[in-house]
């Protein structure tokens, strides 16, 4: 095996840390992607109580576990978004506040910084060393311009431009505190999100100047569904693949009544285009991203993100680790017919 494979545990944020690891370790992983929610990894206390990362490592290790990535979706979601009451649900309560959106956005903005030096932090006290794999926080950008996906009433380009200089507006300031904690932000490309496409991911990137910090984590999962190449994405932005997500889903599935934007449906109806689904049951080729992932020469983490709601998740996050480990190949060194080569 050429890299590792983890559990992103946003999915599971229900169980404690202490309860989830030994049951991760079970189910095959090297490690975690510890969310930034539920108990598992909490930026404030990592930055303000002196035991606090000690404790993590230990706890992480006695079950046999590493981490080479933190997530910090939720709170990245409301730095650009248009706030409403759905992000009560998702943010902790010192960013929500009194709910005035542009405090919310401004408060988020705060908290992804102290992403950057708690990740600095914690990463510096990594027991196993340093592998040369960058520090590295995944997360949502939000987006003010989302809502006009679909371009009536009619958006001209000045309209989308001004979503993009938002978007550099609030995120250049938090990527230079990336800079200069020397920590990688990689975005989710996902609907909502200010790229959430090979072209919008191309326009993102532009927009905060080709920031050196500011990159991608790769998941297929939401680029499938939609039509976009997931394999050519990888190497269109092969310089800017931080870190990768492993998740599935299929598309094509439903009875032709709902369509790519879901209809207001849930998960799980069948009636629906697409759904996540657990890996090797879905639509993604992934032995095609493997392939181009070394070809990249990525050797970070493959992060399982597991969603699948019709199958138990403990099922199938064991059977997703064995899938990613028959899956994953270290590449070769050397030209395969070399040993035809005369002397």
């Amino acid at each position: 095996m050429s890299r590792l494979v983890t559990l992103f545990t946003g999915q599971w944020a229900d169980l404690p840390l202490a309860e989830l690891a030994p049951k991760v370790k079970a189910m095959g992983y090297d490690g975690v992607e510890l969310a930034c929610w539920g108990d598992h990894f909490d930026i404030g206390r990592a930055l303000s109580e002196p035991g606090y990362i000690p404790a993590k490592w230990e706890l992480l290790a006695r079950h046999g576990l590493t981490c080479r990535a933190i997530s910090a979706h939720l709170i990245g979601q409301a730095v650009c978004d248009l706030i409403d009451e759905r992000h009560h649900a998702i943010l902790p309560a010192d960013v929500w506040g009194d709910g005035n959106p542009e405090g919310v956005r401004q408060r988020a903005a705060g908290k992804m910084k102290d992403a950057a030096r708690a990740a600095r932090k914690f990463f510096d006290a990594r027991p196993d060393g340093d592998d040369g794999f960058p520090a590295v926080v995944n997360g949502f950008t939000g987006s003010s311009v989302w809502h006009s996906l679909y371009a009536f009433p009619p958006t001209d380009q000045a309209y989308w431009n001004k979503g993009y200089a938002d978007f550099a507006a609030r995120w250049l300031p938090i990527l230079d505190v990336y800079e200069a904690e020397n920590v990688n932000f990689a975005l989710e490309v996902h609907p909502t999100e200010i790229a959430f496409d090979t072209a919008s991911a191309q326009r993102a990137l532009e927009a905060v100047n080709n920031h050196k910090r500011f990159g991608f984590n790769y998941d297929p999962s939401h680029l499938g569904y939609q039509g976009v190449d997931y394999v050519k994405f990888l190497r269109h932005f092969a310089s800017r693949i931080f870190h990768v997500h492993m998740k599935d889903a299929w598309w094509g599935h439903g009875d032709g009544t709902v369509g790519v934007f879901g209809g207001h449906t849930d998960f799980t109806d069948p009636s629906r285009y697409w759904d996540f689904r657990s890996l090797g049951h879905g639509d993604i080729r992934f032995e095609d991203i493997i392939v181009a992932l070394n070809d990249i020469g990525y050797r970070g983490p493959l992060s399982v993100e597991w969603e699948d709601g019709r199958m138990d998740r403990f099922h199938g996050a064991a059977e997703a680790s064995a899938f990613v480990r028959k899956l994953d190949f270290t590449p070769n060194t050397a030209a395969f017919d070399a040993a035809f080569a005369r002397k």
